[in-house]
C-alpha cells in the first residue's frame, strides 16, 4: 500500500511504502511554497532516480543553481531512493562481508534490486542496452567509464526521446556487489581516477553535468557548446552576427581564458585585443590562448583533436615563445 504524507505538486511528492511490515521510503526533492507557485506541470523532460544509504546527502547539493532551476520549471525530476528502506531485517543491513576473504564490506545485492523493482516503469537491462534506448541504470564505480564531456552529452540526448530517465545507484563500503553490474546496471561510471567514500559526490556531479546540457535548463544554451572538452557543435560558426562568437571555440581543447569590467583592477589589465573590436584577432587570441592553456595543463587533450594548420602554427610559437620544444610547458602570459 502507498501512504501519501502530505499534499504535493507533482514532482515533489514525499511517500512511505509499507510492504511486509517495512517502511519503504522514497522522496523528491522538496520545493518551497514560493517555488511552486513556478514550477511547470508538464511532464519532465528527464527523470533522475538516485539510489542511496544517505538520502540526505542530496538535500544540499541539487538544491542550488542551474540543477534547482531545471526542477523549479518541470525540466527534470529528480527522486532519492532510501536503500535501508528495502532491507528485511530490524537492524536494516546493507552490507555484508565478500566471500573469499579479504578487507572491507560488500553493499548487497536484495535492497538494490528490490528498490529499482519498485520503481516499476525502467525497462529491462536488455532494452536499456539497445541502441537509442531512453533509459539507463548507471553504477556509480572506480571501475567504471570515467565520466567526460562526451558520455554527459550522450546521458542528456536522453532527453530528447521525451522519456528520458537515469538510474544512478551509489556503492559505498569495498564495493557493490557484482551481480548488479552484471545482471542490473547498463554501465558503470567513475567520475574521475581517484577513490572516494561512496558514490553520493558523483552522483550529483553527474546531475549537474547531465541537467545543464538539457536544452532550456541554460538560460543560454550556446553557452554550453564552448565550455572546455566540447568537441564540436555542428552548424556553428566562429563569426556571427556583428562580433566573434564564444560557441565552438574549445573543439575539444581547454576553455580560453575570459575576463570582464574592469578593464585593470590593481594594476592588471585585461589584454588589448580583447578591447580593440577587432573580431578576427579576437578569435585569433583565443584559439592561440586556448591551445596555450591546453599545452600547459592538459597536453594529452592535443592528440585527440583535430588541429588545423593554423593551430599547428600557434602551437609552435608559443613553445618558440617558450624556449622549449617539449609536450608540457611552462606557464605563458595571455596578453597578445
Amino acid at each position: 500500500m502507498v501512504v501519501r504524507a502530505r499534499t504535493a505538486v507533482p514532482g515533489t511528492e514525499c511517500f512511505a511504502r509499507h510492504l511486509g511490515g517495512q517502511e519503504r521510503a522514497s522522496f523528491a526533492l522538496d520545493l518551497t511554497s514560493d517555488q511552486r507557485l513556478t514550477t511547470n506541470d508538464r511532464v519532465p523532460r528527464m527523470k533522475i532516480d538516485i539510489l542511496t544509504i544517505f538520502p540526505d546527502f542530496f538535500r544540499g547539493p541539487l538544491d542550488y543553481g542551474i540543477v534547482r532551476r531545471a526542477r523549479e520549471t518541470g525540466l527534470v525530476e529528480i527522486a532519492i531512493h532510501d536503500l535501508r528502506a528495502f532491507t528485511k531485517d530490524k537492524h536494516r543491513t546493507v552490507d555484508d562481508r565478500p566471500f573469499g576473504g579479504g578487507e572491507g564490506m560488500v553493499l548487497k545485492p536484495e535492497p538494490i534490486f528490490e528498490c529499482l523493482e519498485s520503481l516499476g516503469d525502467v525497462a529491462s537491462r536488455e532494452m536499456r542496452l539497445r541502441a537509442g534506448a531512453p533509459q539507463s541504470v548507471i553504477l556509480l564505480s572506480a571501475q567504471g567509464r570515467r565520466l567526460d564531456q562526451t558520455l554527459a552529452a550522450e546521458l542528456s540526448a536522453l532527453s530528447q526521446t521525451g522519456k528520458g530517465r537515469i538510474v544512478l545507484i551509489c556503492g559505498r563500503y569495498e564495493g557493490v556487489d557484482e551481480r548488479i553490474s552484471e545482471h542490473l546496471a547498463d554501465r558503470e561510471v567513475s567520475i574521475g581516477d581517484y577513490v572516494l567514500s561512496g558514490g553520493e559526490l558523483g552522483a550529483a556531479v553527474i546531475v549537474d553535468t547531465v541537467t545543464r546540457l538539457i536544452p532550456g535548463a541554460v538560460g543560454n544554451q550556446n553557452s554550453t557548446r564552448q565550455e572546455s572538452f566540447t568537441e564540436s557543435c555542428s552548424g556553428q560558426t566562429e563569426l556571427a552576427g556583428d562580433g566573434p562568437s564564444s560557441t565552438c571555440v574549445s573543439g575539444g581543447l581547454l576553455d580560453y581564458p575570459h575576463y570582464t569590467r574592469p578593464a585593470e583592477y590593481r594594476g592588471m589589465e585585461v589584454p588589448e585585443v580583447l578591447v580593440n573590436g577587432n573580431h578576427e584577432q579576437i578569435r585569433s587570441w583565443r584559439r592561440k590562448t586556448a591551445l596555450a592553456k591546453t599545452l600547459r595543463n592538459r597536453p594529452d587533450l592535443l592528440q585527440r583533436v583535430r588541429l588545423t594548420a593554423e593551430d599547428e602554427e600557434f602551437l609552435a610559437q608559443i613553445k618558440l615563445d617558450q624556449g622549449t620544444d617539449r609536450d608540457e610547458a611552462r606557464p605563458v602570459s595571455t596578453k597578445d
